[in-house]
């Protein structure tokens, strides 16, 4: 007999926001009543943020002001739940307060060595406010759902805030704890961007890393369809925050999907495609606010042929490399410098080599550029341009390619068959003064 079929859900924060937001998904999933489902959510709203600005107050040594921050997170969380369920649940209530008192006791000691440590402690708590909330309303709207602790699921290693997942522990976690709470008729529920190591500390995925998180379940369980709830109806051919006239992409391949969130297009987590193309488990990316639109459909069937397509980074910092003894840059220098590129944990984008010099182009994230400057200075000089954007165009036309510069200075370029990438900085119009 073979095991009932179960799909995986993916609500993210902005479906989750407030009130109105976890009602309108609870009306969603109402659709699904009676079906095996496994939900992840993400934090609500922008909760992630803010516990963000906690850790940073906290490792900087600012323990009050990071108190203040937290306080006011509660105190934003409980107006939340007021207003889902009038009364607040007993049983609720005491799991929250619990929840924060968890981070409370950490600010009691001093920051550890290790930021993204302290970081992962804090942080992780905006999914765990989220799930409890979830999958107590679920419950009062008379949707059955048993709440799970990712933590207890997804084991990975003890890098931090990037943490690697130990696969064959993972599976044998997940198919141990949630198919007997599929078989007590209830949706599974849990969180997503976070997991454990081996010593029970909390590890984060990466950011936006609840998606990685369906597709780990996905994988585990032998997922029939994979779901991503979004506020697009699809997979669009660039971010309509920053573009006019997009379309949607109703089938994409998992190459093509690779492809794109590889160089930054933000509608998926880079890690989610490749467990649910081992197992050819369908992706579909929905819209929340059209919930019976058909989204797009990224699978194993779909065609080659596509329009433009355009992912833009923004935060990115050129780096440029060249030795202090005149040498060229040779392979034993790049291998060198990999080494501290992998210890300060630098997200490599692009990057280009000459006979003199070495170019790379990362994600400007805390202090990493500024450690990894430190480590090489004895050896190389190092300049750095910030305040970057990297454009990638899939698919490119000339002028689709020419329009993406207008108005900006080109630092770098790479070209491929079909793929160009860009590094630009925004420049002022040159205005003639009135006379």
């Amino acid at each position: 007999m073979f095991p009932q079929p179960l799909d995986v859900f993916k609500f993210g924060g902005a479906s989750l926001k407030d009130a109105p937001a976890i009602r309108h998904v609870a009306g969603i999933l109402k659709n699904f009543a009676g079906e095996r489902l496994v939900i992840i959510v993400s934090a609500m709203g922008k909760t992630t943020n803010a516990l963000e600005t906690v850790a940073r107050a906290y490792t900087g040594g600012d323990v009050e002001p990071a108190r203040q921050k937290l306080s006011e997170l509660h105190n934003a969380t409980m107006t939340t739940v007021g207003e889902l369920f009038g009364t607040t649940p007993p049983e609720l209530a005491a799991g929250l307060n619990d929840l924060f008192v968890s981070v409370e006791w950490i600010f009691d000691d001093p920051p550890s060595e290790s930021y993204d440590y302290d970081y992962d402690q804090i942080v992780s708590l905006g999914e765990l406010i989220s799930s409890q909330i979830v999958a107590a309303y679920l419950n009062h709207a008379g949707l059955p759902t048993a709440w799970l602790d990712a933590r207890d699921c997804i084991l990975t290693d003890n890098t931090y805030r990037e943490g690697w997942v130990q696969w064959p522990e993972t599976q044998d976690r997940i198919n141990s704890a949630v198919p007997p709470l599929l078989d007590a008729g209830k949706f599974v529920l849990t969180q997503g961007f976070i997991g454990s190591t081996t010593e029970n500390f909390t590890t984060t995925l990466g950011r936006e890393g609840s998606d990685y998180s369906a597709a780990i379940f996905s994988y585990c369980l032998d997922a029939r369809e994979m779901s991503i709830w979004k506020d697009v109806p699809g997979v669009l051919t660039a971010d309509p925050r920053l573009f006019d006239n997009v379309s949607k992409i109703d089938r994409m391949s998992y190459k093509e999907a690779i492809e794109m969130t590889y160089y930054g297009a933000s509608i998926i987590h880079p890690k989610t495609i490749k467990p649910l193309q081992n197992k050819s488990i369908p992706l579909r990316v929905r819209s929340f606010e059209d919930p019976t639109g058909t989204g797009t459909e990224i699978s194993a069937d779909a065609g080659d042929t596509y329009p433009p397509m355009v992912a833009v980074e923004r935060d990115q910092a050129l780096v440029n490399i060249s030795t202090r003894d005149f040498s060229f840059v040779a392979e034993h220098h790049i291998r060198e410098l990999f080494e501290h590129i992998t210890t300060t944990r630098l997200q490599v984008n692009m990057m280009q080599n000459t006979a003199i010099s070495f170019n790379v182009v990362v994600n400007d994230i805390d202090d990493r550029i500024d450690r990894f400057c430190q480590l090489v200075e004895e050896k190389f000089k190092t300049t750095v341009d910030r305040d970057l954007e990297l454009i990638t165009i899939r698919h490119y036309t000339n002028d689709v390619a020419d329009s993406m510069r207008r108005g900006k200075v080109q630092l770098l370029e790479g070209r491929m068959p079909l793929t160009i990438q860009m590094v630009v900085k925004e420049v002022p119009v040159i205005k003639r003064k009135d006379v």
